[in-house]
């Protein structure tokens, strides 16, 4: 009788283009990065890589309010529709993230899309977060992990959008020839980064989150999420906080 081949199954690399689709996912077989490049998953990582000691994520302005209650040094930050909620310190530009404003502290933050996101997610194995400013860090550490990855865009309210697709599309780009199974949405990231990877900027100026932050006056905080490499800091989920992966 011949014997079966123990043949090790491919790590998958797929990309869910929105969070509308992860209960399609058993989210609990892969690591998942979170992506919300226009502005939450940019800020966390500059804020990690500026000292805060950590990033609490939660869904609701009213969950972030709740810590108000609990007379702990937090720092209370809240946007929806790309604005700061009123009565809270700050939202999620990157410019709020600074040394002096989050070293040494904690930082409790509810935005539109990217704490949605992530909260669905949260049965992963490990949830990390995503930007261009720690791109090159993030693919080599994921690249060493012997898991399937899922690449989780935010969207703008469930909905595709092109800078979070475009994103992915660029770490699928590095992790390509590691050894993953990439599905199709993968695959169309990925051809997306490869029309637009010449001028980032030139061709996000279509976007239509884009042109909402133009609205409301904040074109710098654009710029600033398509810098590359910034930082090598990798903001891990551990419990409810997000913190510096060691």
């Amino acid at each position: 009788m011949s014997q079966e081949l123990n043949i090790p199954k491919a790590k998958r690399l797929e990309v869910c283009l929105t969070p509308a689709l992860i209960p399609l996912y058993k989210v609990e077989n892969y690591i998942v990065v979170i992506i919300d490049i226009f502005r939450a998953t940019t800020s966390i990582c500059y804020g990690i890589e500026n000292g805060a000691e950590a990033i609490i994520p939660v869904s609701q302005v009213e969950e972030c309010s709740a810590y108000r209650e609990k007379g702990l040094d937090y720092l209370l930050a809240a946007e929806r529709d790309g604005e700061i909620v009123t009565g809270f310190d700050f939202g999620n530009s990157p410019f709020s993230y600074t040394k002096e404003k989050v070293a040494g502290k904690t930082i409790v933050l509810t935005t539109t899309n990217g704490t949605h996101a992530l909260h669905l997610s949260r049965q992963a194995k490990k949830i990390v977060i995503g930007s261009f400013i720690n791109l090159t860090a993030i693919c080599n550490w994921l690249k060493q992990q012997n898991e399937n990855i899922l690449l989780v865009c935010s969207g703008w309210k469930n909905n595709f959008n092109l800078e979070d697709t475009l994103f992915a599309g660029a770490v699928v780009e590095q992790l390509k020839d590691s050894g993953f199974r990439v599905d199709d949405p993968a695959t169309a990231a990925n051809d997306l980064y490869h029309v637009a990877k010449d001028d980032l900027d030139k061709y996000l100026k279509k976007t239509s989150h884009s042109e909402r932050l133009k609205a409301l006056g904040i074109e710098k905080d654009i710029a600033f999420c398509l810098n590359v490499d910034l930082t090598t800091a990798i903001p891990v989920l551990d419990g409810d906080k997000l913190v510096k992966l060691q």
